[in-house]
Parts: structure tokens; C-alpha cells; sequence
């Protein structure tokens, strides 16, 4: 099997320079894509102040720093990618712009080359029916923050063939990394389990049960989680909650994935969480 050394990845916001990061420091080459230079050069800085952090934290030395950023490649050309051996989207998340995206990759890249994407909520096998390459294509669903979280969801399609899921497998592992093997099915594992428990958190306020502080710190201390599932409902942002248990509603068209009223509402009101200054809680 195909052993990578490089690997492109689309897109240089949060996710993408965040696994752009978690690559170079692990010794593999990256080329970096971006459709504007000022995001890719955003990106590129990002990437430098996160390893000025870890040299602060003497996590890493200046040399480890210089050789990780040596190993980036920031472009905005498509054509830069045909050296990589495995291509990760990691663009907005919009099925439409996807779509474009890797049925541009199709015409550049050599047949062998995978392809993977780090969606949270398409799904795998219907972007893969869209590529010349369905065997060769695959989900990474990677956390943020990525250089962090040690979890990547590795999301086969219908079509993912075993070479693919165990290339792309053994990648995540050279990044340190601790991948789940996941079927393809809305949320994949992780968010499939944590939206419906922030929604049902909802419930529990709305009938008021508890109040929003109790209810967190029942969670953090009960389940040993490090943030109550209202809070972290704030930090994700309300309204993609929303937009998750809607698409589990209509995917699974089970009742057990409507929508707390009490989100609707508070949705509604543009109260979103810490991006709008006032969710559960002010800030």
C-alpha cells in the first residue's frame, strides 16, 4: 500500500491549517490550498503563533518549529497538489462547493491518489458517488481544536474499499493520532451522541427541572465531563445545534430527533451563544 509523504489539504481555515499543523509536525510534507493568498498567508501565520505556543509551553524547541513550517507549502493553485499522495477537503461546510471541489481534484490528480474530507455532516457515500474514484475516497473527521484533540472519525462510504480505510488509518496513527473506524450515517459516531444530548439538556431547562448552572455541573460532575452540555451548547453555537438535530429529523424521520422548542425559541431571538454575547448564559 501506499505509503504517504505528502499530503494536500483544501482549505486554510481553522480545520485545514489546524491538520495542515498536526502533519508537518509529525514530518509530512503539506501543500496547503486556498482560493484567496490572504487566507492562505492567515493560515500559514496561524500555524506559526500555535508552535510559538508549544515553544512557550517548551513543548518544542525553535529548530522543531522552523523544520514543521519548512514542510508547508501555502498555494493557491490547484495544480500544486499533484505531488500529494492523499488530498483532505477541508472547505466550508456546503455539499454544492464540496462537490465542485473534488470533481475538480478528479481531473488533476493521478488515479490512485485518495481523497478524503473532513465533513462533519455530509454524507460520505453520496459525495463519493460524485467522484471517478468512490473506492478511494473516504471521510477524516477531524476535532477542533486539531493539533489537541487526539479523535479523528474515519468515515468509510459504501464504496470505501479496505486499502483505502487502512492507508488513511495508519496516516492518523503516524499523526499521533487515536482514529474510530465509523460507517457512514448522519453525525458519524461522536456527534450523533453528543447533539442529541445537548438538545435533550434543553428539554431538562425548559421544564424546569433544574436551573442552567445546576444542569451543567450535574453533567461535569456526574459524567466527568470537562464542560456542562449547555455550555458547550453556547460554544458550538445554538443555531448549529439546531441545524444538526434538523438534519437527524429529517435523515432518520424518528421523533426521538426533534428539536427542544426552547432552542427553536432561543434561536429565534438571535441568542446563539458566546459568538452573539448572550446564549444559556451572558458573556
Amino acid at each position: 500500500m501506499n505509503s504517504i509523504n505528502t499530503v494536500g489539504i483544501i482549505g486554510s481555515g481553522t480545520m485545514g491549517n489546524g491538520i495542515a499543523q498536526a502533519c508537518a509536525v509529525s514530518g509530512i510534507r503539506v501543500v496547503m490550498v486556498d482560493i484567496a493568498q490572504a487566507a492562505v498567508d492567515k493560515g500559514l501565520a496561524t500555524v506559526a503563533g500555535s508552535l510559538d505556543r508549544l515553544i512557550k509551553k517548551e513543548k518544542m524547541t525553535a529548530a522543531e518549529k522552523d523544520k514543521a513550517l519548512s514542510l508547508i507549502k501555502g498555494s493557491t493553485n490547484y495544480d500544486d497538489l499533484k505531488g500529494a499522495q492523499l488530498v483532505i477537503e477541508a472547505a466550508t461546510e456546503n455539499e454544492g462547493l464540496k462537490i465542485k471541489i473534488l470533481q475538480q481534484l478528479d481531473g488533476l490528480l493521478a488515479p490512485d491518489v485518495i481523497v478524503a474530507t473532513n465533513t462533519s455532516s455530509i454524507s460520505i457515500t453520496k459525495l463519493a458517488a460524485a467522484t471517478q474514484r468512490p473506492d478511494r475516497f473516504i471521510g477524516m473527521h477531524f476535532f477542533n481544536p486539531v493539533p489537541m484533540m487526539a479523535l479523528v472519525e474515519i468515515i468509510r462510504g459504501l464504496q470505501t474499499s479496505d486499502a483505502t480505510h487502512d492507508t488513511v488509518k495508519a496516516l492518523a496513527e503516524a499523526l499521533g493520532k487515536s482514529p474510530i473506524t465509523v460507517k457512514n450515517g448522519p453525525g458519524f459516531v461522536v456527534n450523533r451522541i453528543l447533539v442529541p444530548m445537548i438538545n435533550e439538556a434543553f428539554f431538562v431547562l425548559a421544564e424546569g427541572t433544574a436551573s442552567a448552572e445546576d444542569i451543567d455541573a450535574g453533567m461535569k460532575l456526574g459524567t466527568n465531563q470537562p464542560i456542562g452540555p449547555l455550555a458547550l451548547a453556547d460554544m458550538i453555537g445554538l443555531d448549529v445545534c439546531l441545524a444538526v438535530m434538523n438534519v437527524y429529523m429529517a435523515e432518520f424521520n424518528d421523533s426521538k430527533y426533534r428539536p427542544c422548542p426552547l432552542l427553536k425559541e432561543m434561536v429565534a431571538a438571535g441568542y446563539l451563544g458566546r459568538k452573539t454575547g448572550r446564549g444559556v448564559y451572558h458573556y
